[in-house]
């Protein structure tokens, strides 16, 4: 096997342990000084999350806790990897403890070594995260595909058609 295909491996048991709701084998995957970074502002999860230990006992299960047990699901919608950097794309969905549905793209960017993952920065909707699952109730809905079409469209006429 390449460096690619065993660090994509290595992010694939990843997202299938804690699609199982396994934090031991999730623990096992990380290096022991690796870090987890989510730039979400004022987000309780929010900062950067270092040892593995801190990521799976604080950052996950604090995330976690925001949710109805045994509701939080992970869709693996893409994935790709050049050398030591695996990039993954999910949706995760769950349903909020205030009984709100929540369904929210994320991608994250895994930099993998000797079979574990060393460091990762995850990207998300952080208005739609706080309004629906950390907060008391915002309105906030995302984007459609179509609304985002529309969009795009719009700002193409006003640009003369560039971007």
């Amino acid at each position: 096997m390449n460096t690619e295909t065993e660090n994509k491996a290595v992010v694939e048991r990843y997202a299938a342990a804690v699609a199982a709701g396994d934090a031991q084998t999730a623990r096992e995957l990380f290096a022991p000084t690796a870090t987890w970074t989510l730039a979400g502002g004022d987000l309780p999860i929010a900062g950067t999350w270092v040892g593995r230990d801190t990521i799976i006992d604080e950052f996950l299960a604090g995330a976690q806790s925001y949710y109805v047990p045994g509701s939080i699901t992970i869709e693996v919608t893409g994935m790709v990897a050049e050398d030591d950097q695996v990039v993954m794309q999910w949706t995760s969905r769950a349903r909020t403890r205030r009984g709100r549905s929540y369904e929210n793209g994320c991608i994250g960017v895994f930099t993998v070594a000797d079979g574990q993952i060393q460091q990762v920065r995850e990207y998300m909707d952080t208005l739609y995260a706080r309004d629906v699952a950390f907060d008391d109730g915002g309105d906030y809905v995302q984007p459609s595909a179509a609304d985002t079409s529309t969009a795009v469209s719009s700002i193409r006429s006003t640009a003369g058609g560039r971007l």
